[in-house]
């Protein structure tokens, strides 16, 4: 499974906007491979920003 799948996982199953760290610390990914794939999703627009530094699945 890709880094970004995973960071996408957790997010729909946590159900709440989560930062980069609490994603790494959940899905137990290196935080490196988690803000390279949030960067990917925010490009592909697949995850929104409802406050700074959170960040939740696009509805």
């Amino acid at each position: 499974m890709e880094a970004k799948d995973t960071v996408l996982e957790v997010m729909n199953k946590e159900g709440k906007p989560l930062s980069a760290g609490q994603v790494a610390e959940k899905s137990g990914l290196d935080r490196k491979d988690v803000d390279k794939a949030m960067k990917a999703l925010k490009e592909e627009e697949l995850i929104v920003s409802p406050k700074r530094c959170y960040w939740e699945p696009k509805k």
